[in-house]
């Protein structure tokens, strides 16, 4: 009742900040931008999306993965490429017509359309209980406790492996610049094939993240753990663990927020402030802090501070460059043709190394960027251009909703796992749906080739400590 009576109170201000201040507050800062039909899309888009997010912070369910869609689609696809309408400047050159970059913008309002509608869909369905062997009800996935335990060597030894073969824990506190110098140095990478460093680097921190979960949520709900010494020391010791290989001097800030946003959403499953609270300050932190927040990409020599006059300038020069390369992209399809399945079939098959598949697609931002003739490859493919280069504006339309029928149904199959009839403290669900969350924002940004290793990696050690037991079978964790 308390923050029914609170969330009445906020609504007015939160929707107005969202969807009329902070665009005024843009619109209004000097630049050369054109006021033409892209910059009223852009200017319609943001407020579109903005609108949505404030749903999702003053909705009384939380809705994990649709807060954390439409928080980035309001920050990287709103209000970013607003301000660079508004300031006439990106962070990555535009190649083609300024047409495509008005198509860019349409169609992403179009999938974010088609991911409501999808939203839509699933909230229509009832969710089904899955049955057993005999048709009997089957309970959900729990962590096996011996199982956990294998996981849980699993993240100590590869996280070690890691570090030694990277010269030991100092070089985990210098820079990524550092980081990629020794993982050349190591020799698991290639001039052909990334899939070595990319394995290295995935089981050196998933596992290890995906432990401390585990652990985290088994202390948060369950007494009986907290008064066991052992449960504690485990505990501690994979936090210090991941103190080393998941900081934010040696990993990538997209990595840092899926770490930092998954262990609060595991610490604090039942608790609706800290859902909104990660949502609303989100949005604070990606538009002042962000663009900053690159520190430690390079050594102090390599390293060049930001120098802006605005708050907003950041965004028109660093980082956010989704919806331009979108744009980018249209441009190369029409150039080339689209690839009919080729480029998602190449994501799907990340762990193919190129020695054995000679033909394999590289990144959609890396094709896209050597068509630009940029020098600097390391771009942007937002889901949405993923997409478009298979399959056009209908596959486009067509995987936007899939996803968000996906997501409200995990989201709803998520609030049952954190209730109090939930699975309780091994509850696979409870750990899983924080970790995509916290995920999605690199899903989401692309390319899908570079993010889906990791992903597919915590996916087996999900599988790993899996276990479905009969309901009535299901003792305490």
């Amino acid at each position: 009742m308390a923050w029914a009576m609170l969330s009445r109170a906020l609504a007015v201000p939160l929707i107005l900040g969202l969807v009329c201040f902070l665009p005024a507050v843009i619109a209004a800062q000097p630049g050369t931008g054109v006021r033409d039909n892209g910059y009223w899309l852009q200017l319609a888009l943001t407020c579109y999306a903005g609108a949505r997010l404030a749903t999702m912070i003053l909705s009384t369910r939380r809705r994990l993965l649709q807060g954390v869609f439409w928080m980035f689609v309001y920050i990287a696809m709103g209000v970013a490429p607003f301000a660079q309408a508004v300031i006439g400047q990106t962070p990555t050159p535009l190649v083609g017509p300024r047409s495509d970059l008005v198509t860019a913008v349409a169609m992403i309002l179009v999938g974010c359309a088609a991911f409501d509608l999808g939203a839509l869909l699933a909230s229509r369905r009832p969710l089904r209980r899955r049955t057993g062997g005999r048709g009997t009800a089957a309970g959900p996935a729990t962590a096996h406790p011996v199982r956990l335990r294998l996981l849980v060597l699993l993240a100590f030894a590869a996280s070690a492996y890691y570090v030694l073969k990277l010269g030991g824990p100092a070089v985990f506190f210098s820079s990524r610049q550092e980081i990629s110098a020794s993982v050349a140095v190591s020799g698991v990478a290639s001039t052909e094939s990334n899939v070595g460093s990319a394995f290295l680097k995935g089981f050196g921190t998933v596992p290890a993240l995906l432990a401390l979960l585990f652990y985290t949520r088994r202390l948060v709900t369950s007494h009986r753990a907290r008064r066991s010494p052992s449960t504690v020391l485990v505990w501690a010791g994979l936090a210090l663990l991941n103190i080393v290989v998941n900081n934010p001097v040696s990993n990538a800030r997209y990595w840092f927020l899926t770490v930092l946003v998954s262990l609060l959403f595991t610490a604090f499953p039942s608790s609706a402030a800290m859902y909104r609270s990660v949502l609303a300050t989100g949005v604070v932190g990606a538009l002042v802090l962000f663009p900053y927040a690159d520190r430690f990409r390079y050594d102090d020599e390599g390293y060049r501070p930001v120098q802006s006059a605005s708050v907003f300038e950041p965004l028109a020069t660093k980082d956010y460059d989704q919806t331009v390369m979108f744009a980018n992209t249209i441009s190369w399809v029409d150039a080339r043709g689209h690839t009919y399945g080729r480029q998602l079939a190449g994501s799907g098959l990340f762990f193919v190394p190129r020695a054995v598949w000679s033909g394999k697609p590289e990144d959609t931002g890396v094709r896209v960027g050597q068509w630009m003739g940029m020098n600097m490859t390391n771009l942007s493919a937002p889901l949405w251009t993923e997409f478009w280069v298979d399959f056009g504006p209908a596959g486009m339309a067509g995987g936007l909703a899939l996803i968000g029928y996906a997501a409200a149904r995990t989201d709803r199959r998520y609030a049952l796992a954190v209730s109090r009839d939930g699975p309780g403290p091994g509850s696979v669900l409870a750990i899983a749906a924080p970790l995509i969350a916290g995920y999605t924002f690199i899903l989401l940004r692309g390319p899908l080739l570079q993010s889906v290793g990791k992903l597919a990696i915590a996916a087996l050690c999900l599988l790993l400590v899996s276990s479905f037991r009969d309901r009535k079978g299901r003792g305490p964790h």
